[in-house]
């Protein structure tokens, strides 16, 4: 019988040395080849760029900022962004950053508060009011972040599930404006011309979706934008003024919108907001930890809530919002399995370089108001169907939390469906319960106290994380 190939002179054998793997990287700290890194920051930055600028464009066309105003207000949430993304990623010791693919960036979970306190405020006073509220937010976040693991059972899936479907629900009035014209007081405001094209950005969209394959089914958003403001260009439907107007480069100036105000009502508003954002937060790093095999433990969920409130606080300086994780870039490191943090960071670094230069910015602004109906449509419509997915694993065959999510759902959806309903409660009432998010959330956590742990034990409380 033949004898088998004799193997190479180094080949394993009883006396033979194994493999050290002593020092084999973890794939979270793995530095990627160009040709592979590149390609997956740019994935990440096709998933969250959207996001990003979708506050400043609202809370910016609220409170009737010009051309130059909205692209200096997209260029610092860009900037912060990408700062906050770099120190999250990268770390400074032991004091901030969890070290992981982690991205944060301005929520959308705080438009219909700020959107609250700007019709509270008078004309001049909106963002120095909102960022007088953001700065204490962060103040708050930084102090609240090293015991927020002990308070993350009275947010359980219940409580956030309602929140993150309220803030789809709650900010869907705003594409819907969008695709009408975007301007209420205009002649021709809901005019058929601009929902067509709306209708025709969506359609694009869902092209994109349905038949587009990896990275091109990944950025069928941005596709849609593009193609939409293409078309829109015969029809003199697009506004290039942004593009002549906004400087090259430039660093963002601190309080260029005035110096900060604080109104108490307000200021609570965003604080409620900020345990939201802390939250979801704290539960993104979980389920990254999960994902990349690098568990979150208590010191990790506070060195990454304390960069949430660093880069809110600097955001309220330099025109940034209230900053947290973004959940569509923990989808990411899902789907394509690439856990490396510098990936993630080499996108902030992209930011970074978006919100130095104005001029890019100025590109998204151009975007006609129809294009991005269409296109928010899908946007926000996502976001309450990731709220319905958790609430979907939060124990609904029980009927006290039945009871809970349809009572927050609804006073979450009163200023929605009767927006004077409040007008003659205090001016403080109305900005906190004036917010279908705040108000939500509130009678969310205040039921879940009620049910689950006034005299019993939550059986759908999150557990509390050791705390650093």
């Amino acid at each position: 019988m033949a004898q088998p190939a004799k193997g190479p002179a180094h080949a394993e054998g009883p006396c033979s040395t194994p493999p050290d793997t002593t020092h084999q990287v973890h794939p979270v700290d793995e530095k990627l080849p160009v040709s592979r890194l590149v390609p997956a920051a740019l994935q990440h930055i096709a998933a969250m760029y959207a996001g990003v600028v979708t506050p400043p464009l609202i809370i910016g066309q609220a409170v009737g900022l010009d051309t130059a105003g909205m692209t200096r207000l997209i260029a610092a949430s860009l900037l912060i962004a990408g700062c906050a993304t770099i120190l999250q990623t990268l770390g400074i010791r032991t004091f901030a950053g969890n070290r992981l693919p982690f991205v944060n960036a301005a929520s959308s979970a705080g438009i219909t508060p700020m959107l609250a306190i700007a019709e509270t405020s008078s004309t001049g006073h909106q963002l120095p009011a909102i960022y007088g509220a953001v700065l204490v937010a962060g103040v708050f976040c930084l102090a609240v972040g090293p015991f927020f693991g002990k308070l993350l059972r009275f947010f359980p899936p219940l409580v956030t599930g309602v929140v993150i479907t309220l803030i789809g629900v709650t900010l869907m009035p705003v594409p819907v404006g969008w695709a009408q014209g975007g301007d209420k007081h205009a002649a021709d405001f809901g005019a058929m011309k601009y929902l067509a094209l709306a209708g025709f950005t969506l359609v694009v969209v869902l092209l994109f979706q349905r038949f587009g394959k990896g990275f091109v089914k990944q950025i069928a958003l941005l596709l849609g934008l593009l193609i939409g403001t293409l078309a829109a260009i015969p029809f003199g439907m697009a506004d290039f003024t942004a593009l002549r107007v906004a400087p090259v480069a430039a660093l963002p100036t601190p309080f260029a919108f005035g110096a900060p105000e604080f109104q108490p009502a307000a200021i609570l508003s965003l604080c409620i907001v900020m345990l939201v954002l802390m939250t979801e937060s704290s539960a993104g790093m979980l389920a990254l930890g999960e994902i990349c095999d690098r568990r979150s433990d208590g010191q990790t969920i506070t060195r990454g809530l304390r960069t949430d409130g660093i880069a809110t606080l600097i955001g309220s300086v330099f025109g940034g919002f209230p900053t947290s994780a973004f959940a569509q870039n923990v989808g990411v490191v899902s789907l394509t399995r690439v856990r490396s943090r510098y990936v993630v960071a080499v996108a902030g670094g992209a930011l970074l370089v978006l919100g130095t230069f104005p001029v890019l910015g100025a590109v998204v602004s151009m975007v006609p108001m129809p294009v991005l109906g269409g296109a928010g449509i899908v946007l926000f419509g996502s976001i309450a169907v990731s709220g319905i997915r958790t609430l979907s694993e939060a124990g609904l065959d029980d009927s006290s939390n039945i009871i809970l999510v349809a009572v927050a759902l609804g006073a979450g959806i009163i200023p929605l469906a009767a927006p004077t309903f409040y007008a003659d409660f205090p001016a403080w009432a109305q900005t906190v319960l004036g917010s279908g998010i705040s108000a939500g959330a509130l009678v969310a956590v205040l039921l879940n106290l009620f049910f689950h742990h006034l005299g019993t034990r939550s059986r759908h409380a999150a557990p509390a994380l050791k705390s650093s």
